[in-house]
């Protein structure tokens, strides 16, 4: 069975470079919902180079960045499961007390009604705040 990390990109693509990549998540109750996906098809971060390990988190830490910037989220979180898709990628999720399952994980049962509001603009706000973050020496 194909990986469909492997086989789309997966949601609105905001940055790529040749090893990794970072998309929008289409979720309306988690505005900002990032995913970054490793190129190559590996499992586990201790499948990656330590130089390769280095990149990947760094573009972790951008989105992360990018997010408090555009969003001003009450927290982030940062998740790498992968149980039901094999592929290495990592969850950067803004988080905020009204969202519907605050203060739990956003994968339970929601506590809630979401109220959250999609702000204007926000897949090309994310993409220069990583352009500016990731372009950095």
């Amino acid at each position: 069975m194909p990986c469909e990390l492997c086989v789309q990109s997966g949601d609105e693509v905001l940055w790529q470079d040749e090893r990794c990549r970072v998309v929008l998540v289409d979720d309306a109750d988690y505005p900002g919902f990032c995913r970054v996906i490793w190129a190559a098809h590996v499992a586990e971060m201790t499948d990656l180079a330590p130089n390769e390990r280095n990149r990947l988190m760094e573009v972790v830490f951008a989105v992360e960045e990018a997010l408090r910037q555009v969003l001003s989220p009450h927290k982030i979180n940062l998740a790498s499961l992968g149980n039901l898709t094999p592929h290495l990628h990592w969850h950067v999720i803004p988080r905020y007390p009204h969202d519907r399952h605050f203060p739990n994980p956003i994968w339970g049962a929601p506590l809630r009604v979401s109220r959250t509001i999609l702000p204007p603009e926000l897949g090309r706000r994310l993409q220069r705040a990583l352009d500016s973050l990731l372009a950095r020496p």
